[in-house]
């Protein structure tokens, strides 16, 4: 089973397209949705894609993304392919492991 979180007025062009893969409704996987859904709209209004993934809905899914630990975040777009493995709760991490900001702008 997964989830799309898409803004109204997503474009397709220079838009970030994020799937977050959690297992089930642990506090670790909501706390990793809102803080996604959060750091999108900070920093990518109105640019963003997210789908989560439920692996104890579709644990088949993992495999595509080479999933190791959970929660993982994917970009998939733009590419080239990034991944953060966590909670999502240190954002200049988070935007720095995917692009979003660089590393010296800390």
């Amino acid at each position: 089973m997964s989830v799309d979180i898409t803004p109204e007025g997503f474009a397709d062009d220079g838009s970030y397209n994020l799937r977050l893969y959690v297992a089930g409704q642990t506090p670790k996987s909501l706390l990793a949705i809102s803080n996604l859904k959060k750091l999108c709209e900070e920093h990518l209004a109105g640019r963003y894609r997210i789908e989560v993934v439920d692996l104890l809905v579709t644990p088949q899914l993992a495999a595509g993304d080479q999933i190791v630990a959970l929660p993982t975040l994917i970009r998939t777009l733009p590419p080239p392919l990034k991944r953060v493995i966590g909670d999502l709760s240190n954002t200049e991490k988070v935007l720095v492991g995917l692009d979003i900001r660089r590393r010296d702008n800390l």
